[in-house]
């Protein structure tokens, strides 16, 4: 991994900041415009005289809430395959967070990143803003907690839906996996889309600060604001750390240690284990290493060990 001071000194990375800025644009332009729809058709909002507080109450359509979940869902995927090859894609704090915290990315490239997603969401909502009449702008997608939904309880949805998403960013992307096929970003997207579906109506199911920063910024509106930062940033690095010391290929001890203790820790110089499996024929039992049950032939029995 590079050094932040080497990350800084290349143009590849200031590329990466600038992609990361319009992927957060599009994002919540596309996204946060699917809700202002869903207002129209019938939810109740009330935006009180000072705009500071929000009296909402979800009641979205089984229309409203898939329409919701696939624009997300949508602009997700389309956004990773567009920025993927340049900065990976993060358009999301979360994300960037379990990549710090893993080490796949410099204390830099992390903080500059978040930093420009925040703007580009700003810049994203107030398009939006600009774009829409006044009398259906509603909150602009704001994320707000739904009817009787509280504090802990939206920490621990955002806290939940986030480790899901974050889990398959890290695993439709470990290039150590044989076994992955199809589009990553579109393994990301429906991620998202899943997500949406569940908690639209527990808390607009943000999993991305950024996304609720930008829409808040622009109206004004803070209510439970917290929520969509604690919730997701503690679900994206429980998530990057769950993977990469369990789940992954690679996942070992050592490259535990080596993680929190190492001053060198690189997460590709830990190789994949090797599977070995116990081919059992008549004649006796025999050890094949680095096989899959695929290569084996049908008429033995085999068993992992």
């Amino acid at each position: 991994m590079l050094t932040s001071l080497d990350d800084v000194k290349s143009l590849l990375f200031w590329k990466a900041v600038v992609a990361e800025f319009i992927g957060t644009l599009f994002l919540v332009l596309a996204g946060c415009g699917s809700c202002i729809q869903g207002w129209h058709n019938g939810n109740h909002i009330k935006l009180l005289i000072d705009n500071s507080t929000v009296e909402l109450t979800h009641n979205y359509s089984t229309a409203d809430i898939v329409q919701i979940s696939l624009a997300f869902g949508l602009s997700v995927a389309t956004v990773v395959w567009i920025i993927g090859h340049i900065s990976g894609g993060h358009v999301n704090p979360a994300v960037t967070c379990a990549m710090l915290i893993t080490r796949r990315v410099s204390l830099a490239r992390a903080l500059l990143f978040i930093v420009v997603q925040l703007t580009g969401a700003i810049a994203g909502a107030a398009i939006l803003k600009g774009l829409t009449p006044d009398e259906l702008e509603g909150t602009l997608g704001c994320t707000l907690l739904g009817q009787g939904v509280n504090n802990i309880m939206g920490v621990g949805v955002e806290l939940c839906i986030t480790c899901i998403l974050v889990l398959t960013v890290f695993a439709a992307s470990d290039k150590r996996r044989k076994d992955l096929g199809g589009s990553v970003p579109l393994a990301i997207g429906l991620s998202v889309t899943m997500c949406h579906l569940f908690a639209v109506r527990y808390t607009g199911s943000s999993m991305n600060t950024a996304r609720s920063f930008g829409p808040a910024v622009v109206m004004g509106i803070w209510k439970t604001h917290w929520v969509f930062w604690v919730g997701p940033v503690l679900g994206g690095m429980i998530a990057g750390l769950l993977y990469d010391n369990v789940f992954a290929v690679n996942a070992s001890l050592a490259k535990c240690r080596g993680l929190f203790l190492s001053s060198t820790y690189d997460n590709d110089s830990y190789p994949a284990k090797t599977t070995k499996i116990r081919v059992i024929e008549e004649g006796g039992e025999q050890t094949v290493e680095g096989m899959k049950h695929s290569d084996l032939p049908t008429e033995k029995y085999h068993s992992i060990v």
